[in-house]
């Protein structure tokens, strides 16, 4: 954003988190239409910073731009979900195992109370704590390409999980609940090889119910 002026930087930044929001909490479904003429006329801004802000929503995963077109959020068919699923079981171990020497005592208790208090969570709750619990198991990763992907992955796939969470019942789900206790305590015990098979079976474990049920998706 440092080619374009300062005012049109500030204003871009403001869209994308405005927009980011929207989309990572629901509001805006994948494949909804986004008209720039309407974020323009929301944020009191110029196009130039609304084409900016959609350029790196795009980047993160979060919108698809089409050439002479517009701007649509970004959904995924079954197989694209399955292949970012599949990606993520190799990638997110792969971070977290990095991670985990560098974690601060702090960090580990924050995980813990973490852990406990997405047990009692409502689903919108359990799904801001669930992206704060494993973003901060990555928080000691010096690898920011790796750290970059994982995130993107989790923008892609956040409608989702969500979707996964309504399936399972997230507030009833005992397995999913000791599946992060477990990986506390793996991280507290400093044993990366545990703490990368229980990431993988966790994200399996989703991929798998995911397929179960291709009406969430686009025909492939």
């Amino acid at each position: 954003m440092a080619s374009i002026p300062r005012a049109d930087a500030l204003a871009s930044q403001r869209i994308v988190a405005g927009l980011r929001a929207q989309i990572l909490a629901g509001d805006l479904e994948p494949g909804a239409r986004i008209r720039q003429e309407d974020l323009a006329e929301r944020f009191g801004a110029s196009r130039l910073p609304v084409r900016e802000a959609l350029r790196l929503l795009e980047a993160e995963g979060l919108v698809r731009l089409v050439a002479n077109t517009g701007a649509w959020v970004a959904r995924l068919s079954l197989t694209e979900c399955t292949e970012a699923y599949l990606i993520r079981e190799r990638l997110e171990p792969l971070l977290l195992a990095e991670s985990i020497p560098s974690l601060t005592e702090p960090a580990v208790s924050e995980l813990d109370r973490l852990a406990d208090a997405m047990e009692f969570a409502d689903l919108e709750t359990f799904l801001v704590l669930d992206r704060q619990f494993h973003m901060l198991s990555f928080s000691g990763a010096v690898s920011e390409s790796l750290a970059a992907q994982v995130r993107r992955l989790w923008n892609t796939t956040q409608h989702y999980r969500r979707a996964f969470a309504i399936h399972v019942d997230i507030q009833h789900s005992h397995l999913t609940h000791h599946e992060h206790h477990l990986m506390v305590d793996a991280i507290s015990r400093r044993d990366p090889q545990d703490a990368e098979a229980l990431a993988a079976l966790h994200i399996r474990r989703t991929r798998k119910a995911l397929a179960e049920h291709p009406e969430l998706f686009d025909v492939a």
